[in-house]
């Protein structure tokens, strides 16, 4: 889970936009922005993070205005810190940073990273600066500098959500909320509330185990935190662990979490109920995690690293009675959290993951005992990933039928409006994007 951070007192602003220039290169370049963090020094990692966040945010406007103020682009390495510089000095009506603060940091930065050009980024800055008000202008009708977003999520969305794209275009550039979930066998969210307000942390309840703080910490300042009391995940991601055991599973029920890492729907659906729990993921490292997941809130369950759409490879025969796939996706959900992943996916990779969408589902059915539910479930937005999956889905397997009861959610949007107590339109962010679909055997 990434949660801005403020940048680091004790690190000067032109380091740790040095380091946030490395960052985006490297996302520009296709690596993951979680890769890039992980070789910045220890030091300087929050500051990092957070400068890099707000770049990656401001993007598609920093490349625009580069492109206007400098139409050939500078060396790599340059033009990432050239853009970083920009994007920070918006929202022209509330930047991060004084305007004359960041410019001279960013100098500075450039005359660490290449001296000779340090008076051509501060040109490029300073003009932006007297411009900036023109320059937003003139980019309007740009939909990649309007939104931050590539023109074809733009088309996308609007394709799938007419009404509500501009929303979640605008929703996905905002600071995410930090959202715990109580350990349900050791207290509730109102009682937690109590505890966090006893630490000095002002939250509010946003479900029976939900909790949203009012400002994100780190982890290890949460009472109960280190012995288990409470995990952090978002309200939307903690709705999949009731749906699956509000389907009536008995204790004891076999349960397949078929894409486990990094474990927080597996340790949620222990939390609430005395299960056989098999936690399947096909990255030994990642399913590393879902174990310490697991040891940290005293839970237990089998984990095996396997491919999930290669059952024979791991599965011993006996059926299923409930199945969880929270299957691979598109992450356009959680952009807010992950705002690399806009820049990181192409148009074809939306094809791609609903192929591999569909085999996981065609692989997992049989495994399911009659009269068993599968949940399936992504953290994307896309028609594709979700209902136009389960449509074709129900379509090619006459024994399976939406669950009447629990009703599936569907698509929840990354909304205040969202369905569930957690959106509650009373203009606090909303829980992340994600769709839901419980679907029922026949006997």
């Amino acid at each position: 889970m990434n949660i801005a951070a403020a940048p680091s007192p004790s690190l000067p602003l032109a380091r740790l936009i040095d380091h946030a220039a490395d960052a985006v290169a490297a996302v520009r370049a296709g690596a993951s922005l979680n890769d890039a963090l992980a070789r910045c020094p220890e030091l300087a990692r929050p500051g990092t993070q957070a400068l890099s966040f707000h770049a990656l945010r401001w993007l598609g406007t920093a490349e625009a205005v580069r492109r206007r103020l400098a139409p050939k682009a500078p060396a790599p390495a340059l033009d990432a810190l050239l853009l970083t510089a920009l994007a920070l000095l918006w929202p022209e009506d509330a930047p991060p940073y004084a305007a004359h603060t960041l410019v001279d940091q960013a100098v500075a930065a450039a005359r660490r990273r290449a001296p000779r050009s340090a008076g051509f980024v501060n040109a490029v800055l300073r003009r932006c600066l007297r411009e900036r008000a023109a320059l937003a202008e003139a980019l309007a009708p740009d939909p990649v500098a309007r939104t931050n977003h590539p023109a074809w999520w733009v088309e996308r969305l609007a394709r799938d959500w007419p009404a509500q794209a501009e929303a979640i275009l605008a929703a996905d550039n905002a600071r995410p909320p930090m959202t715990l979930r109580v350990h349900a066998r050791r207290g509730n969210a109102a009682r937690y509330v109590e505890r966090l307000a006893a630490a000095g942390m002002a939250a509010r309840p946003v479900g029976p185990q939900a909790v949203q703080l009012a400002e994100p910490c780190p982890v290890a300042q949460l009472p109960g935190f280190a012995d288990g009391d409470v995990s952090v995940q978002d309200a939307a991601a903690q709705l999949a662990a009731p749906l699956l055991i509000g389907a009536g599973l008995p204790p004891g029920a076999r349960v397949l979490d078929a894409c486990a890492a990094p474990g927080g729907k597996t340790a949620h659906l222990l939390e609430l109920a005395e299960l056989d729990v098999l936690a399947l993921d096909r990255d030994p490292a990642r399913l590393a995690r879902v174990g310490q997941t697991l040891a940290r809130l005293h839970l237990q369950a089998r984990c095996v690293a396997a491919d999930a759409g290669e059952p024979a490879a791991w599965w011993d025969g006996r059926p299923f009675d409930a199945v969880l796939l929270d299957a691979p996706c598109s992450a356009s959900g959680i952009v807010r959290r992950h705002p690399d992943v806009r820049w990181l996916r192409r148009p074809a990779d939306i094809a791609a993951l609903a192929a591999t969408q569909a085999r996981l589902l065609d692989a997992l059915w049989p495994l399911l005992a009659p009269g068993g539910r599968l949940l399936y479930c992504t953290c994307s937005v896309f028609r594709a990933e979700g209902q136009d999956q389960i449509d074709a889905f129900l379509q090619r397997r006459p024994g399976a039928t939406l669950a009447p009861s629990p009703p599936s959610p569907g698509h929840l949007l990354p909304l205040p409006d969202n369905a569930g107590e957690a959106g509650r339109g009373d203009g606090a962010a909303g829980p992340d994007g994600f769709f839901y679909a419980l679907i029922q055997k026949s006997s």
